[in-house]
């Protein structure tokens, strides 16, 4: 796969099974697909709603070691069950322990988490409140774990918060994947739902009731890094679109442009050697093999 920047959206179905295959692993992962997807008007403006965050980032845990920006793939830094954490404080959320794009990947948590924005939008009264606690989803790849687990608990947890409409910010190819089962999960259950992503095949191959498309680095879907004008827009673009959406599968694309080249650094094989590809794979058997220690430790301590 030679790979060029031609200014269309990165396919990551595509790219991650090319990425896996040349690893040698074979058998593709089968992204989730619907044709179909649930939609629900709001049952009030948003200026009276209350809306809950939704984020696949996890708590910083120094204990685990390195999970900034430009860590390493952190395995033991991953989380597996549903978490809430409070709107009204400051929080360290991280996403360096999942296949985000590391390149182009700051600090700036804003990024990836726009609590800090939803506070300003709820201050001026654009949203009628940010709910009380905000919510952490894992990223599972068994779509079955989301869909019977997660998302039952995602939703229970909503209406806990008397939330009338849900924002999720997904990161990694398979947080965009779980983000859009959840999506689906809540909006059949009366829950309106706005998925702000950035890897737009995955998210319209699983089918959503709106998807706001930003199409930056993975990572990035809330906004560039610090920027927070940028940040405030990608919100706004979201809620506009939360609001006028005429149907299920919509998709807008946020104007916001990435500053410079970034398409071919994701995921690219045309720059590696055999001996790049065996040492990837080498470590990614070795994180597997630490993920599915902690796994299951946290599900059976649970």
């Amino acid at each position: 796969m030679t790979m060029t920047d031609d200014g269309t959206p990165i396919r990551y179905v595509d790219r991650t099974h090319a990425w896996y295959d040349a690893l040698g692993y074979g058998n593709p992962y089968r992204y989730a697909q619907h044709d179909d997807a649930p939609f629900r008007v709001l049952g009030r403006p948003l200026a009276q709603s209350c809306l809950v965050l939704l984020t696949t980032a996890a708590p910083f845990r120094p204990e685990q070691g390195p999970q900034d920006a430009k860590a390493a793939y952190n395995a033991a830094a991953k989380f597996y069950t549903v978490y809430s954490g409070e709107t009204a404080v400051d929080h360290d959320l991280r996403v360096s322990h999942v296949a985000v794009d590391r390149a182009h990947l700051s600090d700036d948590q804003n990024c990836w988490f726009p609590l800090p924005a939803l506070r300003r939008a709820a201050a001026r009264r654009r949203i009628g409140a940010l709910s009380r606690h905000f919510l952490g989803i894992p990223t599972n790849r068994s779509q079955r774990h989301t869909i019977e687990v997660d998302a039952p608990e995602a939703l229970a947890r909503c209406r806990a918060e008397a939330a009338d409409v849900a924002l999720l910010v997904p990161n990694c190819p398979i947080c965009h994947q779980t983000m859009s089962l959840i999506a689906r999960h809540l909006e059949s259950n009366g829950i309106p739902t706005i998925v702000m992503g950035a890897a737009k095949d995955i998210v319209e191959h699983c089918g959503v009731p709106r998807f706001l498309f930003s199409d930056v680095p993975l990572g990035n879907a809330a906004g560039l890094p610090y920027d927070v004008e940028s940040q405030d827009d990608t919100l706004e673009w979201a809620l506009k679109l939360l609001e006028s959406a005429p149907g299920p599968r919509t998709t807008l694309q946020n104007p916001l442009h990435w500053p410079g080249p970034w398409r071919t650094d994701y995921m690219n094989l045309d720059a590696l050697s055999p001996e790049d590809i065996a040492q990837f794979r080498a470590e990614n058997d070795q994180l597997k093999q630490v993920a599915h220690a902690v796994r299951n430790a946290t599900l059976a301590a649970t």
